[in-house]
């Protein structure tokens, strides 16, 4: 049994050296440490305190790859749509003319025009696993999404705070939602934030000590249950048990979600929206606070974040009355500036608080869009090509990764994959993909990306 010893200058290691040792072995003695292998080092020994996080925004329904980041102003009117490309602050860089924050930011951001393995349904599975859905076959109780595999190899980064918190918004298309903590058990899944009263976030009418006098009468009763257990299930069951206790008898996850704790000024800054108004029924809404919560949950000590925003599957066509407010070059300058603001809000915000280095931010769909604009005004599904936007991390930013061909139909240059994104998450995390693992329900190890990819190259 592993035993870890603490003493009043610092954690030790489980053979009694301190973590300031630790740091002193690695840069003397081993030839000196990369901050992947130290934090995954740490990880391994029990010290997994780092401030190292991942924001991650999905944009609900496919967001339109050449009306971002890629358009093709040369390309046949059919093609290119209305929009011009703008310079950025990065010589030789353009993006869509309804961001202009954005592109005034370009050298804290890295746009990647070529990723090239998307499924092609409403299914936001890729984007939170990095594996294709899978209908029939895959592992017992199914594969855990990317922030449950983060809290079960990385554990809490702060008491009172859950390892993964979901800013989630519940849609009526099922595969839009998120796929859960899978063969982790529930002890791994998310804190989803809007599925939870806030109420029942805090102590009321109830001391700690009456609450502690529970907590041991809770363990006491699971002792004998899970002693009839041959199945392993309550440990996940503990572990959920363990993380409400600890949302109880602290403050931080509901001050982190309190906006009204934050700077007026702050909270104007990244602009508003109405969480009971949705563009469309099976969607997310438009709430660029979400942005702001997750910023303040990743600050509290939360490894990572999910923020579902609005809806991105516009086919063109009318509404009920007759009105073409789905056409996508109207819906887009409706929903592009919110955007483009509150991703510039997120962006100054992280590099104002020097969280820059240790926030990742991935914002993505599920595929991209066709080059064609169809009869009724809109862009289908186009699994061939897709775009992503990444952010902080430490990363080299200001650069774009991969491109396309003349029509933004097939990528042309350094095309990626799912796969390689999320090696590049679990790299900025301290997570090596080629050796950490955990067992599915069977006892059987499974690696944490199909293939085991590298982290993208040309961003750390």
């Amino acid at each position: 049994m592993l035993s870890l010893q603490y003493a009043s200058r610092g954690p030790k290691m489980c053979d009694g050296t301190t973590r300031r040792d630790f740091l002193k072995i690695g840069g003397l003695g081993l030839g000196g440490l990369s901050l992947a292998q130290l934090l995954q080092a740490e990880a391994q020994a029990g010290v997994v305190n780092s401030r190292k996080s991942v924001i991650m925004i999905y944009l609900v329904g496919g967001p339109p790859h050449q009306d971002l980041f890629d358009l093709k102003p040369n390309a046949p009117a059919e093609i290119a749509g209305p929009h011009l490309p703008i310079k950025t602050n990065v010589p030789g860089i353009e993006i869509c003319e309804l961001l202009p924050q954005m592109a005034a930011r370009m050298d804290k951001l890295v746009p990647i025009r070529s990723l090239c393995d998307a499924q092609s349904g409403h299914d936001a599975f890729q984007c939170y696993t990095g594996r294709k859905p899978v209908r029939n076959g895959g592992p017992l109780g199914g594969w855990p999404q990317f922030g449950s595999l983060v809290g079960k190899l990385q554990g809490q980064g702060a008491p009172g705070v859950p390892p993964f918190v979901s800013l989630t918004y519940n849609t009526t298309h099922g595969p839009y939602n998120e796929p859960g903590p899978g063969f982790l058990g529930v002890g791994a899944a998310p804190l989803r934030v809007f599925d939870s009263n806030r109420d029942n976030m805090v102590l009321k009418g109830i001391t700690p000590k009456r609450l502690a006098d529970r907590r041991s009468l809770l363990a006491s009763m699971d002792g004998l249950r899970r002693e009839l257990d041959a199945t392993g299930k309550m440990e996940g069951v503990d572990s959920f048990n363990a993380q409400a206790m600890d949302v109880l008898t602290s403050s931080r996850l509901v001050d982190a979600l309190d906006l009204s704790k934050e700077d007026p000024r702050i909270v104007a800054r990244y602009g508003h929206g109405d969480e009971k108004i949705m563009i469309d029924a099976n969607g997310a809404p438009r709430v660029p606070q979400s942005f702001l919560a997750a910023r303040r949950l990743v600050e509290a000590g939360c490894r990572v974040v999910t923020v579902n925003y609005s809806k991105w599957d516009w086919h063109g066509g009318t509404n009920a009355e007759g009105r073409a407010d789905n056409h996508i070059f109207t819906r887009e300058r409706e929903d592009f500036p919110v955007f483009d603001n509150a991703v510039a809000a997120l962006v100054d915000d992280l590099h104002e608080r020097g969280l820059d280095k240790d926030c990742t931010v991935l914002i993505w769909g599920e595929f991209g869009r066709t080059p064609i604009i169809s009869k009724q005004v809109g862009r289908d599904h186009w699994p061939r090509v897709a775009c992503a936007l990444m952010a902080g991390g430490g990363m080299k930013t200001g650069q774009v990764i991969g491109a396309t061909d003349r029509l933004g139909g097939e990528p042309v240059e350094r095309p990626v994959t799912f796969g390689e994104v999320f090696a590049t998450l679990y790299h900025n995390l301290g997570i090596n993909v080629k050796s950490a693992q955990v067992q599915d329900l069977n006892g059987r190890p499974q690696f944490l990306v199909d293939d085991n990819p590298n982290p993208i190259a040309e961003l750390i």
